[in-house]
């Protein structure tokens, strides 16, 4: 019910991308994105739909055919299966919640 950003723990997904891993409900999960500056995440897409929040920095982001610049305090919505990519600016924190939960992370074990 509860966590902890100070007891997370970190997971280096290089190329200047660290993740920590909330957890997740029966529906939902979540993470936080620690990104340095021009840090990217290629070009993907999966089932989920996804909600991000931008805690600090910002993302030059692509989702579909649309293009945008985000900065602190901006949110993003990515329907499921629609290809998406995110370029840091900036040294960039931000939350991501993906539903249904989205269970193919590196670091989760179920």
């Amino acid at each position: 019910m509860y966590c902890f950003f100070k007891k997370l723990e970190k997971m280096d997904m290089g190329g200047g991308v660290i993740r920590k891993y909330f957890g997740e409900g029966q529906k939902m999960n979540a993470q936080h994105w620690d990104m340095a500056d021009k840090s990217v995440v290629k070009m993907h897409k999966h089932s989920q739909e996804q909600f991000g929040y931008i805690i600090k920095g910002g993302f030059h982001m692509i989702i579909g055919d649309e293009t945008a610049e985000l900065r602190t305090g901006d949110a993003y919505f990515i329907p499921a299966d629609v290809l998406h990519e995110f370029v840091a600016v900036g040294q960039t924190e931000a939350i991501d919640v993906f539903s249904p939960v989205k269970m193919d992370f590196p670091w989760m074990d179920k």
